[in-house]
């Protein structure tokens, strides 16, 4: 099969390289890509936004199917289009989408349905909202913005000046534009996070392991809310019990309501979890795989991607077997000084093979997430610009062969947390 994965970062890299491995896969490329990615499939370089340039593409080459990956094309209805062209792709369409891209929308459905999640109400209006949260009058409050926002759409609130800030920042200055015009203003929910990624078809859901992302800048969970500095997984908080419970007060539920809704969902299905004194709650829903998540979870997976993902597409999940390799992995993530904030591209990497790999590290991989080839080498092109992921029987041995391995790996302003998976360990 001639495979198109549209995207361009560390996730997509990830999926390239499981895909990669099917025996079903002849022919790979990705749109846009990176320098990395580029190792490993043919790059062309269209925005993952466009969607009408990228049909067209796809139409052209005659591809058997397209892997569409970010939240900002599902979004628009990147598969409803290449559907409509009679080409089969996986991801939910539109409407499905709207899962992630209106936190109105998830928050709204989780209440209809009895999902458990953060109490919660939604405001357009900047003087109501404030109102609402004097009269709760509980610290830290979050304030998130209605639709996507590149991952900073969500801010929690120490206290009423800084409440006040992100409601005007959000529904009078704009800050996030029409993504900003409602509010969720939601509790602060309290316990260990996991994330848990999972298949459907619309009907079956079969969850894959557990991880844990690691959000903040800087060591202890110091410093700004970032796409994620690194990832463990399985997370050892995310008992069988937990997982039982999950399924079904939490992960069956909503693949039922949005098929009641007239919107089943077909594709990688994202839940973000807090495991609070009170159970198990939805801080938020993704409609695709989650970044550096899927860094973490996809090299322990044994059985072959692409037939999975056919089989999400062409609803006969319930046929194909999913199973995973024992052991742990752990992804560090180097990113450029400044991140997630002001940071300079164009800095030579060190320590990277001409196939963008580690030469002789042993169950090691490294996912470009923002580079660029300069003068035949590897440059730094974005904010997180590598993951690097091991694999090993035990997480404390995935994690000393991860950092061993990105010690290997150098250019100027690197900037990495050096605690990660410190909290899991302590768990275990």
């Amino acid at each position: 099969m001639k495979i198109l994965v549209v995207g361009g970062g560390g996730r997509e890299h990830a999926i390239l390289r499981k895909l990669k491995e099917s025996p079903l896969c002849t022919e790979l490329w990705a749109a846009p890509g990176n320098a990395g990615i580029g190792c490993d499939a043919t790059c062309k370089p269209i925005a993952a936004t466009d969607l009408a340039g990228m049909v067209e593409f796809a139409k052209q080459e005659r591809f058997d199917y397209v892997v569409v990956t970010p939240d900002d094309p599902l979004a628009l209805g990147m598969v409803d289009a290449l559907e409509a062209a009679g080409i089969p792709a996986f991801g939910p369409n539109k409407a499905a989408a709207r899962i992630e891209s209106s936190k109105v929308f998830s928050k709204n459905l989780m209440k209809k349905y009895g999902i458990p999640t953060a109490r919660y109400e939604v405001f357009e209006d900047p003087d109501q909202a404030m109102a609402y949260i004097r009269r709760q009058g509980q610290y830290p409050v979050v304030v998130k913005a209605d639709g996507l926002a590149l991952g900073k759409g969500v801010l929690i609130c120490e206290d009423e000046s800084a409440a006040e800030a992100a409601v005007r920042g959000m529904l009078v200055e704009g800050k996030f534009g029409a993504s900003g015009r409602r509010v969720v203003v939601e509790e602060f929910l309290t316990g260990p996070e996991v994330s848990v990624l999972s298949f459907t078809d619309g009907h079956v859901l079969v969850p894959m392991l557990s991880s844990m992302d690691h959000k903040r800048a800087l060591d202890g969970d110091a410093g700004l809310n970032t796409g994620g500095m690194g990832v463990i997984a399985p997370n050892p908080y995310y008992t069988a019990e937990i997982a039982a419970a999950c399924m079904d007060e939490i992960f069956l539920p909503t693949v039922q309501a949005m098929q009641a809704e007239g919107c089943p969902f077909k594709g990688c299905l994202y839940f973000g979890l807090m495991l609070t004194p009170n159970g198990p709650k939805v801080i938020e829903y993704n409609c695709r795989f989650g970044d550096p998540e899927t860094q973490g979870v996809l090299p322990l997976l044994d059985s072959d991607l692409l037939e999975i993902m056919l089989a999400v597409t062409g609803g006969r999940l319930h046929e194909v077997p999913v199973s995973w390799k024992p052991g742990a992995a752990a992804c560090v993530v180097l990113a450029s000084g400044g991140y997630p904030e002001h940071y300079q591209k164009g800095k030579p990497i060190a320590g990277l093979g001409p196939d963008g790999q580690l030469a002789g590290a042993k169950d090691v991989t490294v996912c470009h997430a923002g580079t660029a080839l300069q003068e035949g080498g590897f440059v730094t092109n974005g904010g997180r610009v590598l993951g690097v992921t091991a694999t090993a029987p035990s997480l404390r041995e995935a994690l000393d062969r991860a950092y061993a391995a990105a010690d290997g790996i150098a250019f100027e302003g690197l900037h990495r947390r050096s605690d990660i998976g410190q909290r899991a360990l302590a768990a275990l």
